[in-house]
């Protein structure tokens, strides 16, 4: 018997049995080469996401980076617009501030001489220069310094009133007057002094008014000494307001 033989027939009695040995089945192999397939897959998609996050990230921040650009561009040019406007008001208002300071010496003048006619000093009704006949000007000085003077004051007045509202329009971009220097200690002054002499031009104003006009029914023949009076605190009101008008010009001329 050969030995093949006595091996088929020894199988069922000791227990033994054939078999061609299992193979791995190949597609266990392609599951696992799809799972990997897939978790490469999932892994891109992330990478893919997180690039598109980083992108989106970076287009904001860039988009923030030009929004604020824009923003320093658009305050520059502001700024530098409020400088130019600054310079082409300082320009006029020294020239109107100027003239009102010429116009305010030749009316505080005219008012000097109109006073000392009509009052003189001191002088009673009965002794004053137009009744004597020494007032300046001669026998006319009495009426013609007084039109004058009322002249002179209407000029003054639009030349003030033109000069200070320039004062009040013109920017300061550098806040010029808010720091511990000598020019912006100067410039705090002359502005303190900017509302001294408002107050001197609208207190004449008042006063001139009342004279000049019927309101009160106050005439030389029975209310001299109240006339007197009113001139004599209009004088003194136009040489405070000429004072503080000179020392404010010269703050910033000298």
């Amino acid at each position: 018997m050969g030995s093949f033989t006595a091996l088929l027939l020894a199988t069922p009695i000791f227990g033994f049995s054939l078999s061609v040995p299992a193979l791995q089945p190949a597609f266990d192999i392609s599951a696992r080469t799809v799972a990997e397939v897939h978790a490469a897959a999932v892994a891109a998609d992330s990478d893919t996401g997180a690039g598109s996050s980083s992108d989106d990230d970076k287009g904001a921040d860039s988009a923030n980076a030009s929004t604020g650009t824009s923003g320093r561009q658009s305050d520059q040019a502001d700024y530098v617009h409020e400088l130019k406007r600054r310079d082409n008001i300082a320009g006029l208002h020294r020239v109107f501030g100027i003239s009102t300071w010429a116009s305010m010496t030749l009316t505080v003048a005219l008012g000097v001489m109109s006073y000392y006619n009509l009052y003189g000093i001191g002088a009673s009704q009965g002794s004053n220069p137009c009744v004597t006949g020494k007032a300046i000007g001669g026998d006319s000085g009495c009426n013609t310094m007084r039109t004058l003077h009322a002249v002179s004051a209407g000029l003054t007045t639009a030349l003030y009133a033109t000069t200070f509202t320039f004062s009040l329009v013109m920017p300061d971009p550098d806040n010029l007057s808010e720091g511990k220097g000598e020019f912006a200690k100067t410039l705090r002054l002359h502005k303190t002094l900017r509302w001294v002499h408002f107050g001197g031009m609208i207190a004449q104003a008042l006063i001139g008014i009342v004279m000049s006009s019927n309101l009160l029914g106050l005439d030389r023949a029975n209310n001299y000494g109240t006339l007197r009076t009113l001139a004599t605190l209009h004088l003194a009101s136009g040489l405070v307001t000429y004072g503080a008008l000179t020392w404010a010009g010269a703050l910033m001329t000298f």
